[in-house]
């Protein structure tokens, strides 16, 4: 997007959650000046130890296993937790985790959140939101709200997008001069 002069860096957010999760962690290990943030929802990111949490170990059809050695060396080679480099600009990065989570484990998010505080070289932040109340799959709806309020307002702050005044105008006088019939 940026060498197409779409968007620039600065104004970029990675966002994906379980195997998403793994793509943007992925993504944003290997090329890190390529967005100011990262979403990342439950996902996985230590590759060589996947199959032994959660139901990792029905994954190894689609991922492959350690324990054969060209599988061992593709998983290395893409494993965002086994590819953070000290004295890395990361991008500003929030890990979403949560304590129930039976698919991907929530030591993934765990760990990537520790491998990336330790390493990174800017001033970015990389932060952990932690649920102790639920797992992987559907949320309580308040629940759902609060974790999609606080993804959106990391993305928003981080990649500069700001509230255009005349789009809140409108909006206010929509809500104020809505047709009765309907």
């Amino acid at each position: 997007m940026a060498s197409r002069a779409i968007a620039p860096p600065e104004h970029l957010c990675l966002s994906g959650g379980s195997a998403g999760g793994l793509l943007v962690l992925a993504a944003a290990v290997r090329r890190p000046r390529l967005w100011n943030a990262v979403i990342a929802l439950a996902p996985l990111a230590d590759m060589i130890r996947f199959e032994r949490f959660g139901i990792g170990a029905h994954w190894i059809e689609e991922f492959g296993s350690v324990t054969d050695p060209d599988d061992f060396a593709a998983l290395l080679a893409y494993s965002p937790y086994h590819n953070v480099r000290p004295g890395t600009d990361y991008p500003a990065t929030l890990l979403i985790g949560f304590h129930e989570d039976t698919r991907t484990g929530p030591q993934h998010p765990r760990k990537m959140c520790a491998a990336l505080q330790g390493a990174t070289s800017g001033d970015r932040p990389v932060l952990l939101r932690y649920s102790y109340q639920s797992g992987h799959g559907p949320k309580p709806m308040s629940q759902a709200v609060e974790l999609a309020a606080d993804a959106h307002a990391f993305a928003a702050f981080w990649t500069g997008l700001g509230v255009n005044r005349d789009d809140e105008r409108r909006t206010h006088h929509a809500r104020n001069h809505r047709n009765p019939a309907g």
